[in-house]
């Protein structure tokens, strides 16, 4: 059972949506790799836009309105919004304006996240190596790299991760993503998906502008019988932002995890840590961008719950020699919804004033439906 202002904050974040916001520098035509499977926004301004979109695998066809897919929603300012998109999903996004004027242009490549390559340099894993897409071809296929995301955690030993993207080039021809290369060609190598690498990292702490929305506390999750495992997702997390999480207080990292140490939790690579998998109970916290986002307690077991059960009944007795006589139904009415008033309010102080943060902040891309 969730916490009351847990509880309060649980109805108000399903309808915050956090996305990799891209824009285009040129304001025309940008091409760009991504990862399937996480949440992005493409920037159009132009109220009234329309936005209309090519396949990869279907450049010969005429352009389609992306009133087709159901992950992928036009904002009322005219961007767009594409859930969870699909490698197949690879394209080509032309945004209009009411006069059907071309405002912006996306040449996306949405690289297959269920094939990433991760890596760790204190392991002393290496990344993939260069190969050539033909044999005795001068195409080459190659990985690269997004900058360094900030540690994610601050004050003591943490990690960072950086994204790597499948490219072809040839000679005195600029890179192109992968897919995007290859469009309706069927060529196949081991060699053409995305990569993950982690490093170790320490960065001291100091205070930043809070995201606003409070952490949330869930007070009820329960590992499942049949598989002795639970999955538990952080809040406004993703594979682009630096995320965190622990089991009462110690670090979750990936290094324990990639040399083969974990065996009670396991960090989805595909959701960048996003999702955790537990094995046993204990209490897990999770930071994005080094701010708590939730904490999730486990239930009480049936010894807990009995002892607790046995301590009410060890209560005082009143005068008289009879036990406390409970409240009459109407004063505890009242009681709760002075409660609730309180709570609300102080729900809204909470959302309006600074919290605690363990680092810095960065940009985010909030949407509130």
């Amino acid at each position: 059972m969730l916490t009351t202002l847990g509880l309060l904050l649980s109805f108000a974040v399903p309808v915050l949506g956090v996305y990799l916001s891209i824009s285009c520098p040129g304001g025309k035509q940008c091409q760009r790799a991504l990862l399937s499977g996480n949440d992005i926004l493409l920037h159009c301004n132009s109220s009234g836009a329309r936005w209309h979109y090519f396949l990869a695998h279907s450049w010969d066809q005429p352009p389609s309105k992306v009133s087709g897919f159901s992950n992928i929603e036009i904002t009322p300012k005219g961007s767009l919004i594409i859930r969870e998109p699909l490698p197949s999903q690879t394209g080509v996004y032309c945004c209009l304006n009411e006069n059907g004027t071309q405002v912006v242009q996306y040449e996306i490549d949405f690289q297959d996240v269920a094939t990433l390559h991760i890596t760790h340099t204190g392991l002393g894993q290496q990344p993939l190596q260069n190969e050539t897409l033909y044999p005795d071809g001068k195409e080459l296929i190659f990985t690269r790299w997004e900058p360094w995301q900030d540690c994610n955690r601050c004050g003591g030993p943490g990690e960072r991760k950086r994204l790597g993207y499948c490219y072809v080039g040839e000679p005195l021809e600029e890179p192109t993503p992968c897919w995007l290369y290859l469009k309706e060609v069927e060529v196949w190598s081991s060699r053409m998906r995305p990569e993950l690498q982690v490093e170790a990292c320490d960065t001291p702490c100091f205070d930043g502008e809070p995201l606003g929305v409070g952490y949330i506390t869930f007070d009820d999750f329960q590992l499942k019988e049949e598989s002795e495992s639970v999955w538990l997702s952080c809040p406004l997390a993703s594979i682009y932002r630096p995320v965190i999480w622990e089991a009462d207080e110690t670090p979750l990292t990936w290094q324990r995890q990639l040399s083969g140490r974990a065996d009670d939790t396991f960090l989805d690579p595909s959701t960048g840590g996003r999702q955790l998998q537990v094995f046993q109970p204990a209490v897990y916290r999770c930071f994005v961008q080094q701010e708590l986002m939730a904490q999730f307690n486990p239930r009480p077991g049936p010894e807990v719950l009995e002892a607790q059960e046995e301590e009410s009944e060890a209560q005082p007795r009143e005068a008289g020699g009879g036990r406390r006589r409970r409240a009459h139904p109407v004063l505890t009415g009242l009681k709760l919804a002075l409660l609730a008033g309180a709570v609300l309010a102080l729900a809204g102080l909470l959302l309006r004033c600074r919290r605690p943060s363990r680092g810095s902040r960065r940009d985010w891309v909030v949407l509130v439906k």
